[in-house]
């Protein structure tokens, strides 16, 4: 079989395909060269490569540069058109993987060819492809068949060879850079496409309010300055009621209540009493004092009878968190192996105590370092996890006053999980630390949040919460298909989308 066409349109078909694909590898590297630091940035939010974003962003550049200059010397064309059909295969199985494998479906780069959609890149690449392919076998032919008798099959098997090696190499990347990313992650945020949809906001006047639960059709606010009224809002933020909450205020030296709304019950809590009580949300009446509760710095219902909470009883006023149960004989048990301190017990072990109805698990996630623990609804430890910054220790210093009665920060104190929120499997985690490849102007104009999944306790991904009013989130919530964030006085209703809600379990 030989191609039907004279040997100097041979040459001349050669020519134009070489003059293509050098256009196009120069300009793409230079496009990159140009705005390197974005072009590394949607390297590192890349589903497939995040992992080696910096060496694959020198090589990609290198990569065209090389070849471009190849092809323009007719000496090497042969290998640099071999090399160009490794390349564009690559490129390809990677948008192949993007849309059919991968968990989202990141920005383009790469100057003009980022106005393409994805699909249209496809076709765009398997073209340059069939192009490579056909300048390869037409160079063999023109300057090999003679001297080395290779044969058309040979030249076939030859570049079946090379795509296949290469679909190889970014199969083998993608797989192993998606194990990383997800068990070992070398702090490196994944951000898919519009995670969340803002639906709307509400001005609640107050900077004291916070999230004190949600029901099917409810949002209930609580309030720290006025902590007897509930502000009872419905989902579409189209109609609010305050609601009294009815209970005998004089029995009680109460410091600092609480609110916590967990339907058909509401809770009033002060771990300085301590006390704990129970009302129904239909008459926000108070029914019952759980009796036998110990001074506690955080409290979280786990039912109508149950509660995790956590207590400074321990060793020099150490952070100890333990299980309360009002039905049971021993009514307090401690668990002191949970929290691990690292220096004194107190500051390095504060942190966020949640619990997941829908999964039975206690979480507690440290403020001041990478790590949260889960425990079952009796307190006892399932995992130590790790968020995926890489602050292991707490980077402050205690200072003692009154002969060790009192313990001091005496440095400045980095918060690197500020606050989070847990619905069924996912943990929820605001984040102020910065990951790689990440953009300042993004950190500037929003709070991010990172997902992990509690049942394989992996990163799974992040996304920002644009600031509205403020530049303080003061707490969270997800229920259902929504987020909800308070931001000083303002209440922002956020619809979760479907990359986010196929994670729950």
């Amino acid at each position: 079989m030989k191609l039907n066409m004279n040997t100097g349109f041979k040459k001349y078909v050669v020519e134009v395909i070489c003059l293509l694909y050098i256009l196009l590898f120069v300009y793409a590297a230079v496009s990159k060269l140009f705005d390197f630091e974005r072009f590394q940035v949607q390297l590192g939010q890349s589903p497939l490569l995040s992992v080696y974003a910096d060496w694959v962003s020198w090589s990609v550049i290198a990569a065209e540069l090389l070849t471009a200059s190849f092809l323009a010397i007719p000496r090497y064309r042969t290998t640099a058109l071999l090399a160009s059909l490794g390349i564009m295969t690559m490129f390809s199985v990677y948008i192949f993987i993007i849309l059919n494998f991968s968990s989202f479906v990141p920005c383009s780069c790469g100057g003009i060819l980022e106005k393409m959609s994805w699909n249209v890149h496809l076709i765009f690449n398997l073209f340059f492809i069939a192009l490579a392919a056909l300048g390869a076998f037409v160079n063999i032919q023109l300057k090999c068949y003679v001297q080395y008798h290779i044969t058309i099959p040979q030249i076939i098997l030859l570049q079946a060879g090379i795509i296949t090696m290469s679909s190889l190499v970014v199969l083998g990347l993608y797989l192993t850079s998606e194990s990383m990313i997800h068990e070992n992650n070398p702090f490196l945020r994944r951000y898919p496409q519009h995670p969340v949809e803002f639906v709307n906001s509400m001005d609640l006047k107050y900077t004291s309010q916070y999230i004190a639960g949600i029901s099917k059709d409810k949002i209930y606010i609580g309030n720290y300055e006025y902590p007897t009224y509930i502000l009872s809002i419905n989902k579409n933020l189209s109609h609010k009621k305050l609601e009294k909450i009815h209970f005998d205020v004089a029995k009680f030296p109460f410091q600092m209540i609480t609110v916590t709304v967990q339907e058909p019950y509401f809770y009033l809590s002060d771990g300085v009493v301590p006390v704990l009580l129970r009302g129904d949300v239909k008459s926000w009446k108070v029914t019952k004092e759980l009796l036998g509760v110990p001074h506690f710095t955080r409290i979280v219902p786990i039912d109508s009878t149950k509660a995790v909470f956590r207590s400074n009883n321990s060793k020099n006023l150490a952070n100890v968190l333990g299980v309360y149960k009002s039905d049971s004989v021993t009514k307090i048990v401690y668990r002191r192996e949970l929290l691990q301190t690292q220096s004194d017990g107190i500051f390095d072990t504060d942190g966020i105590l949640l619990y997941s109805r829908e999964t039975g698990k206690i979480i507690y996630l440290y403020y001041y370092r990478n790590e949260f623990l889960t425990a079952d609804k009796n307190g006892y430890l399932l995992n130590r996890s790790h968020t995926i910054d890489t602050i292991s220790t707490v980077k402050f210093k205690i200072s003692k006053l009154d002969k060790g009665r009192q313990y001091l920060v005496s440095s400045p104190t980095l918060v690197v999980n500020a606050n989070a929120a847990v619905y069924k499997n996912l943990l929820f985690v605001h984040s102020t630390v910065k990951g790689r490849y990440e953009n300042e102007k993004l950190w500037e104009k929003s709070f991010i949040i990172d997902v992990y999944d509690l049942n394989t306790n992996t990163y799974r991904l992040s996304f920002p919460v644009y600031r509205t009013t403020s530049n303080e989130l003061t707490n969270f919530r997800v229920d259902g298909g929504n987020l909800y964030v308070v931001m000083r006085n303002n209440l922002a209703v956020y619809k979760l989308n479907t990359i986010l809600k196929k994670e729950f379990k």
